[in-house]
């Protein structure tokens, strides 16, 4: 198939395309830097477009041909504290982005695509309640929720498919990138111990594993609508620490307060401190297997890994 990608180049982005690559589809990109979409993927199979302001419609002729859509495309949630000017940023890098492209499709398109996959997060749902939540648990009322809510209703408003797939990411891990990088320093000298009492579950997924419900999500119909993708067992806190230390051969006696996180990171900091245990009900009923379904055999695959 002839797959359009927005968000190629990034964490997910960039293993995604290179799995498709691998099973013989041609993958049409959009891109903010031609020059380093190019030099990821030097595949005659891949091609860049530029769009540059999400705010505008992405160039007609990257939808030329196409069978499906996957959207990652998204402003880092974490990259910088929540001021008024990067709301509106992680905003418009998400609803607006979708709902352009949306209408490009729409206004263009003359067939169906085969599917539209839209990345979203699970933190739509609420935070700090002590039972597991899945597919069928409401949404909160946040910033983070909201935002979620926003960018899966733009990818509502698409007439021309078939099929829609909403996918609701956890913490995705692997060592390269995300927020498992971010983590690592103090942990690699021996400085790394829980967050505060260490009691908040966290709903985490490899990377590996989040591709292959990618891949699985395009080649297979009966995916469809809302699918969390989170590995089988949320960890807390406490029990993440100590099997990221085990992975790396490292001490973790030394707890972390929450206040100076508090200061440091002012809003986003809930995205560390809150607790949210989510799993994926769909999953098991499509028959999805799990290549790392607890957290040390994620860790320790991440740091075995020459």
């Amino acid at each position: 198939m002839k797959i359009l990608i927005t968000g190629a180049t990034g964490f997910v982005g960039h293993e995604l395309t290179k799995r498709l690559l691998t099973e013989g589809h041609e993958i049409n990109v959009l891109t903010r830097d031609i020059s380093k979409a190019k030099k990821i993927f030097p595949d005659d199979r891949v091609k860049a477009f530029l769009w540059t302001n999400n705010l505008e419609l992405p160039p007609l002729e990257s939808i030329e041909g196409i069978n499906g859509v996957i959207n990652l495309m998204g402003e880092n949630i974490g990259a910088k504290r929540w001021s008024a000017d990067q709301k509106i940023k992680l905003k418009q890098s998400r609803v607006d982005s979708t709902l352009n492209l949306v209408k490009l499709l729409d206004d263009n398109l003359k067939s169906p695509l085969d599917f539209f996959i839209s990345a979203s997060a699970v933190g739509i749902y609420p935070v700090n309640k002590p039972s597991t939540l899945n597919e069928e648990t409401p949404a909160a009322h946040s910033f983070l929720a909201d935002l979620c809510a926003q960018w899966e209703e733009a990818s509502s408003k698409l007439t021309k498919s078939k099929r829609r797939v909403l996918i609701r990411t956890a913490v995705v891990l692997e060592k390269d990138d995300g927020a498992l990088k971010k983590m690592l320093p103090p942990f690699i000298i021996g400085l790394g111990g829980p967050i505060g009492d260490g009691n908040q579950m966290m709903s985490w997924i490899h990377r590996d594993d989040l591709v292959n419900l990618y891949l699985a999500a395009v080649a297979n119909e009966n995916y469809n609508g809302v699918i969390n993708a989170t590995a089988p067992n949320p960890v807390n806190n406490f029990d993440f620490t100590k099997a990221l230390g085990h992975a790396l051969h490292r001490p973790t006696i030394i707890p972390v307060p929450t206040i100076p996180l508090k200061l440091a990171f002012g809003e986003m900091s809930t995205v560390i401190l809150d607790s949210q245990a989510v799993i994926s009900k769909r999953l098991p009923e499509l028959g999805f297997q799990f290549k790392y379904p607890t957290i040390n055999q994620a860790l320790d695959a991440i740091f075995k890994r020459k």
